[in-house]
């Protein structure tokens, strides 16, 4: 199995009070031509094939879309504030800043591979231990969102970019070699699918830069197309 087309579920319900959500989805369609739409549902959930460079450009393309509404919605609130008189001035100015401080903060957004992701997490971890930033990831199904954080100053901004750039060109670089085989468990008992998962453990020694996936009823390998390809063919002997 390569890494070349995925699936991913976009809940564009968040824009139901200001857009048109099939008039949106048509123009999603027209910004990603290389993606393949399904349905829009009534929850205004719809799921999106294609690559990840595709699937990063129409990400890309709604958050700019996101920011731009709000920054609207800002603008009107705005013009409809009366003055309000200062209050309660005699706060610390430390704890004022501190707060600032602690709700600006620079957000990156990754969308990865699950399995490029693990891949990553255990032989590329340098890539999730950016200076000043705060890396973490939330798994659903075969995706893999990772969100970046930084100080909101300009140096913390070019941090997370930094980041941001590293961990998309370990994605693409994993995505061009990596390969994925899954290995189903023949014997139905406990005791069984145990001897097969210790097989794999002493096999790994020969292949030390495949990563084992294991589940209840089978074992996914991941690594090089030979890596993977020989550890197979060594465990079905």
């Amino acid at each position: 199995q390569a890494f070349l087309c995925v699936t991913s579920t976009l809940n564009v319900a968040v824009f139901r009070d200001h857009l048109v959500l099939e008039d949106l989805v048509e123009e999603m369609k027209q910004q990603s031509p290389a993606l393949s739409f399904g349905p829009l549902q009534r929850d205004g959930q719809i799921a999106v094939q294609g690559s990840f460079p595709a699937l990063r450009v129409l990400r890309d393309f709604l958050l700019l879309k996101a920011k731009s509404l709000s920054e609207e919605d800002r603008r009107e609130g705005k013009s409809h504030q009366r003055p309000r008189r200062k209050l309660q001035e005699h706060r610390g100015a430390a704890e004022m800043r501190n707060s600032a401080r602690d709700t600006h903060r620079e957000k990156q957004v990754l969308v990865l591979d699950t399995d490029i992701y693990h891949y990553m997490k255990c032989f590329h971890p340098r890539a999730f231990q950016g200076n000043a930033v705060v890396i973490s990831g939330v798994t659903d199904g075969d995706i893999t969102t990772v969100c970046i954080e930084s100080a909101g100053s300009k140096a913390g901004a070019a941090q997370g970019l930094k980041a941001k750039k590293m961990i998309e060109s370990y994605s693409v670089e994993l995505q061009r070699v990596l390969r994925k085989e899954r290995i189903c468990f023949k014997e139905p008992s406990r005791a069984g699918r145990q001897r097969q998962r210790q097989l794999c453990e002493k096999l790994k020694a020969r292949y030390p830069r495949v990563l084992l996936i294991p589940y209840d009823t089978h074992l996914d390998l991941v690594g090089t197309s030979a890596d993977v390809f020989g550890f197979a063919e060594e465990l079905k002997r």
